[in-house]
């Protein structure tokens, strides 16, 4: 398995419109791609801003590859990130997962290879 790590940075009032948006685009397009075990969304703000960070979990690389394209080092991004985004990270981190709770393994991975499309929020 392997987990796909992508981060950007907003002003801290624009927070709340990017995570909708992220869900409207990135996250859902991970959902519905075969291959995509899960997603986790992380924000935290920090003197005026917020920091997200996307966590995918996938089958394999060759998954990747049907989100990203053949460079799936680069970072996706869609229209609106300009809206937003202070910067653009040019490229994502890959790593392979090498432990996971049984927890998590029995809640999470159990499932079918292709990921419900749809958030829980928490």
């Amino acid at each position: 398995m392997i987990a796909r790590l992508w981060k950007g940075h907003t002003p801290a009032e624009k927070a709340p419109q990017y995570r909708e948006y992220l869900k409207q685009t990135g996250l859902r397009e991970y959902a519905q791609t075969t291959g995509n075990r899960g997603v986790f969304l992380l924000e935290r703000t920090e003197k005026g801003i917020a920091e997200f960070l996307v966590l995918s979990l996938w089958d394999s690389y060759t998954a990747i590859k049907r989100f990203a394209g053949k460079e799936y080092e680069k970072a996706r991004y869609y229209a609106r990130d300009v809206e937003f985004l202070l910067e653009f990270e040019p490229m994502v981190l890959h790593f392979e997962v090498l432990f996971l709770t049984p927890a998590f393994t029995e809640s999470i991975l159990q499932r079918p290879s292709r990921t419900n499309p749809f958030f829980v929020t928490i």
